[in-house]
């Protein structure tokens, strides 16, 4: 069946996204403090190059903006850095970084291109990382003034709003495994980071929400989690393993509390938890992003610590792989809606990300992409699925709108409809770009105002 954007219904949100420190650049230009990636990428985990120029968006926003209303994408999600509000995290703004999203949120505006804000897409500002970060509890304060900052110069014109960027990524990988900024280790960073996340999710939303006419929501990355075999063991590890990656940050969100009875390691946050933290993070959004990009297998483990569970890795069990090494499992979506639209406090989910990297050719100035044309037509098809039986799933964004900095990957995995040759930081349209172009409006006709697919530097 050839699909195509119309199958979806005419009140279907279709967009694209990106975040400040992977596109942006110009890391300390006009006022920018440091960010922990900033510092991250250079000093601790010697990552594959830094994102200090990136892909230039900052100084080629109007190009860009101008190259997605060519493709047809009618929503655009960005985040703002924080870093470019308050150089220090608090106290003095600057003026220069208010103006910059503000001529990004006009322009968009100007091309007919809504603007959705992501507050927190995993740059904090190193000053505050300086003071503890996330394990720090001041940052229920922190992150309020900045809130409060954006919504004072944005809240007139951007309606749609996002508090967290996949908050379970960002405490996980970054205060326990150590693998992302700011690289920390160990369940004495991971626990009060998760819990003040939590209380910044919940008050985030509740400080939107009392802006009329603003929709306030938050994102979650979410895989569902199948075990190895039928194996009570593996069934008891993937249970854990799933309410770890996909319940930990949506059910005290929506009043049901930590899920303690699913994951005993939770029974360790008491300390950090006060009275009324629970009404705290307790703020049911308007709608919540989901982004999927794979499926993960658990097995039992008695070696592993805290939930004796292991994931077996896509490349042993000879299933297709992305370039990130993500099985590539599209049913995985439609489980996932499903399993997020059962709670009944959830009334709008939005696909706020979806997408896969493959290792792109540029051959004589363009790049031919099927898998990735593949991929989105089997994620959308089950997308659609959903739709189709009730789920409200109301939109959907694809990652990413331009190849970008892959955090500890560097710049080698490229998710973009556009193709950044990063030297020159020429813009190329990939297949998939024209493909999306067409899919979300077949019928228009060819625009003059950009008819080559390359874009010079």
């Amino acid at each position: 069946m050839l699909l195509k954007a119309t199958d979806f219904g005419n009140d279907f949100i279709w967009g694209t996204a990106s975040s400040a420190y992977q596109t942006e650049g110009a890391y300390n230009i006009d006022g920018k403090g440091q960010s922990i990636w900033d510092v991250f990428s250079k000093t601790i985990a010697k990552t594959k190059g830094s994102a200090e120029k990136g892909c230039d968006f900052y100084n080629r926003y109007l190009q860009d903006i101008i190259l997605m209303h060519y493709l047809n994408i009618r929503n655009f999600r960005f985040s703002i850095a924080w870093t470019r509000i308050f150089p220090d995290g608090i106290g003095k703004v600057n003026r220069k970084g208010i103006d910059y999203y503000n001529r990004l949120i006009d322009f968009c505006l100007e091309m007919g291109i809504d603007p959705w804000i992501t507050l927190y897409h995993w740059d904090l500002p190193q000053a505050l990382e300086n003071k503890g970060g996330w394990t720090n509890r001041n940052i229920i304060h922190w992150f309020e003034e900045y809130v409060q900052t954006c919504l004072h110069h944005f809240g007139d014109r951007v309606k749609h709003w996002m508090v967290l960027n996949e908050p379970m990524v960002f405490t996980g990988v970054g205060y326990f495994l150590g693998i992302h900024a700011p690289g920390k280790k160990g369940l004495s960073n991971f626990l009060p980071a998760l819990h003040h996340a939590m209380l910044c999710q919940g008050n985030g939303i509740r400080m939107i929400q009392a802006q009329q006419g603003l929709q306030a929501g938050t994102t979650f990355s979410c895989s569902p989690v199948h075990p190895f075999s039928d194996n009570p063991q593996h069934v008891e590890a993937a249970t854990m393993v799933d309410t770890l990656l996909n319940r930990l940050f949506v059910e005290p969100l929506i009043g049901m509390g930590y899920p303690i009875k699913s994951l005993n390691l939770l029974r360790q946050l008491e300390p950090f938890v006060k009275q009324g933290d629970e009404q705290l993070m307790h703020c049911v959004p308007d709608f919540i992003g989901i982004q999927n990009y794979t499926k993960e297998v658990v097995k039992y483990n008695l070696f592993m610590p805290y939930i004796r569970a292991q994931l077996i890795k896509a490349h042993e069990r000879k299933v297709p792989i992305t370039a990130m090494n993500w099985e590539i499992y599209p049913q995985g979506i439609y489980e996932m809606l499903k399993q997020f639209a059962a709670y009944p406090q959830i009334k709008n989910i939005i696909v706020s990300e979806n997408g896969a990297a493959f290792h792109d050719k540029l051959i004589h100035d363009k790049v031919h992409d099927p898998e990735r044309i593949a991929f989105y037509q089997s994620y959308l098809q089950e997308v659609l699925k959903a739709k189709n039986e009730g789920i409200p799933v109301k939109g959907y964004f694809n990652w990413s709108f331009i190849d970008n900095y892959e955090w500890a990957e560097g710049f080698e995995k490229r998710f973009g409809l556009i193709y950044v040759d990063y030297p020159t930081g020429k813009r190329i349209v990939k297949s998939s770009g024209y493909w999306f172009r067409e899919f979300l409006c077949p019928t228009v006709k060819k625009e003059k105002l950009l008819e080559q697919s390359t874009f010079a530097a």
